[in-house]
């Protein structure tokens, strides 16, 4: 399963772990939002609704971040945006862990997300650059399981803390702690190098709409050759974290008010679906390279939708929906896992920054107002009933999307080329 890693030269494996630990150091400082949802909703009396668009506000602060650190990224090298990004996430999450009051705390996490959605696009580009055409989907999809590590991290913390400390404080240090994984990972990343660059194949086009948006880089995926591969790869954004958020943002205020577990049980829950969320970013990775990008995203997407309505909508005991955690996770980890290696093959070195921050990050725009939406139906149902309909119209979107996009495996990124 992970023989490719022999195959691969030091560079390729440095920059691999710098990536996986920048990922599940991302994922902590993330995934502890979702977790202190119930605290925070108590020391300022705030709504759900009000609670949902802290992270609708931060996935909209993500989608920028992507987009225009992408595009920093294919101007000043992807090395470089990278440390940028990190030491902007990290700062923020800890400012966040001293917020007076709810606006304070809606800024913070906004300018938090700007950063991680900036460092997952100079990441993510910066793994496919460097890594071989043959072992692209393996890597990409193995380095996307540091996102279980990191939620893991996350979850185990959270336990620890809220069982020692009361919640209004217990969140706090929980953010606070933010700081020291991004300080930690800087000094890994200095020793990864920058790929060798080409320039963009639109900077010698003899068309003059064309040479226009290729001297603007936020501009140039709206080229004519691109702009379709723009258009659906953002729509398939929009489903994939659609879907992701509506569960991970609400899923641990699910388990506590409407299951009634304690803290011990909801932490042993989420670590039966992060487990599950790492051998799924694996089964993806292997997939990637065997059966293709386009064959990968769509089985993990329809399962999705099926393993989502079953596990909020049947009356399963305890026990059963224990079981069912395990298919959840790991068909839900199947998408994220994918669309790296997708996104980088369908752009030119020049504007590949910009493409994939756009269409990872483009989604989370409009998948901010999932959170948002799940807050606001469960005024009228139950959360439960709000997470699936959320969550399974979201992976619907990425099954439609993906039938629109081209098969991309084992396309070169030494060269420039846009997708047919």
């Amino acid at each position: 399963m992970f023989s490719w890693y022999r195959d691969v030269s030091p560079t390729e494996k440095r920059t691999f772990w710098a990536c996986f630990g920048g990922w599940a150091l991302d994922a902590l400082d993330l995934q502890m939002f979702s977790l202190v949802i119930p605290a925070i909703i108590a020391e300022w009396a705030i709504t759900k609704t009000q609670a949902g668009a802290v992270g609708g506000i931060t996935l909209i602060a993500s989608a920028l971040g992507g987009w225009i650190c992408g595009a920093a990224a294919d101007r000043y090298g992807r090395v470089r945006v990278l440390q940028w990004t990190v030491i902007w996430f990290s700062l923020f999450t800890l400012l966040s862990a001293f917020s007076q009051n709810y606006t304070q705390f809606l800024v913070l996490k906004a300018l938090q997300g700007f950063g991680f959605g900036g460092e997952w696009a100079a990441g993510a580009v910066l793994m496919a650059e460097t890594i071989r055409n043959e072992h692209r989907g393996k890597a990409m999809g193995a380095v996307q399981s540091a996102w279980a590590f990191g939620w893991a991290a996350a979850v185990i913390l959270y336990t620890i803390v809220f069982s020692v400390m009361a919640p209004q404080i217990g969140w706090r240090f929980m953010f606070g702690l933010g700081i020291v994984p991004g300080l930690l990972i800087i000094y890994i990343r200095r020793n990864v190098p920058e790929p060798v660059r080409q320039p963009a194949p639109q900077a010698a086009s003899g068309g003059q709409g064309t040479s226009a948006l290729a001297r603007t880089p936020l501009l140039a995926i709206f080229a004519p050759d691109v702009l379709r591969m723009t258009l659906i790869g953002g729509l398939l954004g929009v489903g994939a974290h659609g879907g992701y958020s509506a569960l991970t943002t609400w899923l641990p205020t699910y388990l506590k008010t409407e299951r009634h577990l304690s803290v011990m049980g909801t932490g042993g829950y989420l670590i039966v679906i992060i487990a599950a969320f790492f051998f799924g970013c694996i089964a993806a990775s292997q997939l990637l390279d065997r059966i293709g990008r386009r064959g990968t995203i769509l089985l993990f997407a329809i399962c999705c939708v099926i393993t989502v309505l079953a596990y909020v909508f049947l009356p399963l005991p305890n026990i059963v929906m224990l079981i069912l955690g395990f298919p959840l996770g790991f068909f839900a980890a199947g998408i994220p896992a994918s669309m790296g290696a997708l996104f980088n093959e369908l752009y030119p070195q020049g504007s590949r920054g910009t493409g994939v921050g756009f269409c990872y990050n483009f989604g989370r725009v409009v998948s901010a107002g999932f959170p948002v939406m799940v807050g606001h139906l469960s005024s009228n149902h139950s959360l439960g009933f709000a997470i699936g309909v959320d969550a399974a119209f979201a992976y619907a979107i990425v099954v439609l999307a993906v039938l629109m996009l081209p098969e991309t495996r084992g396309r070169s990124l030494t060269t420039d080329q846009a997708a047919a």
